[in-house]
């Protein structure tokens, strides 16, 4: 049975009726779908602006893939803690109550502090993100088509958070992991996070949202949340998973907003 209300921070397909355009994207928008939404499209069109700088010294290609540099990691460990910051975020507006399963402690709550990559991969059931696509329009090569959250789909671990954390807690040692490849896989990572929660909307002040046009682009793909990077978003929505409302009508109620029980996700 598909969904008569959104999730908080979860944008996801619409089945097709009369106003599914308009649906689509205008509960985004409404103020009551996620805290703070801008202080984290901010963070990532500041991370994405300084990655386009790093392009001047590295050039986007496949022969660059195992460079590092201060800057390559600064840029990793940036991109992987916005990441852990918006699967909070996700976790927080809907339904996570995590205990601690051993210990001393078994049974009491676990803070947010000590939430981990198995309590975020969760988000990967109801987001979808393992099937989301990031194009690097202008990278030389194959490499610059991504899936930076295709390891979950086979139950593998991310490797670009791996390397993530062996370069932050041994840097002396770990420095080659911070690479160019993995900083770019986390960047696109962040953006598939963001876009999962909010399609392409930055909220940039004065901009009109999701107003978009349809013209003739040199590229086969469409441009994501900030302009540079393009996106694929998941096309294998199950039906019963998919949204189905109609948002002209749903927005009059004082109850718009339904929450994912992240606790019964196993």
């Amino acid at each position: 049975m598909s969904h008569n209300k959104p999730f908080h921070r979860n944008y996801r397909a619409m089945i097709q009726s009369s106003n599914s355009g308009y649906s689509d994207w205008a509960y985004i928008v409404d103020q009551d779908y996620a805290v703070a939404r801008e202080h984290y499209t901010r963070a990532f069109k500041i991370i994405q602006t300084d990655l386009i700088k790093c392009f001047e010294f590295i050039e986007p290609a496949d022969n660059n893939v195992n460079a590092y540099s201060f800057r390559t990691h600064e840029l990793l460990m940036r991109a992987c803690m916005e990441v852990e910051a918006n699967f909070k975020a996700i976790l927080k507006e809907n339904i996570f109550n995590p205990v601690y399963a051993s210990g001393n402690k078994a049974g009491q709550p676990r803070p947010d502090k000590k939430w981990n990559i198995l309590d975020y991969k969760k988000i990967n059931k109801t987001h979808r993100l393992s099937s989301y696509v990031v194009h690097i329009p202008i990278w030389s090569g194959s490499h610059g088509v991504i899936k930076p959250f295709s390891e979950w789909s086979s139950g593998d671990s991310l490797s670009w958070y791996q390397a993530y954390n062996k370069s932050k807690h041994d840097r002396h040692n770990e420095f080659h992991h911070a690479n160019f490849q993995n900083m770019i896989t986390a960047i696109s990572g962040l953006l598939v996070l963001l876009s999962s929660q909010f399609r392409t909307e930055s909220f940039t002040p004065g901009e009109v949202a999701s107003l978009g046009v349809g013209v003739d682009s040199y590229y086969d793909t469409e441009p994501a949340l900030g302009g540079f990077f393009h996106i694929e978003f998941p096309n294998d929505w199950p039906e019963t998973d998919k949204y189905d409302f109609d948002w002209s009508v749903l927005k009059q109620q004082s109850q718009k907003f339904n929450k994912i029980d992240y606790d019964a996700i196993t």
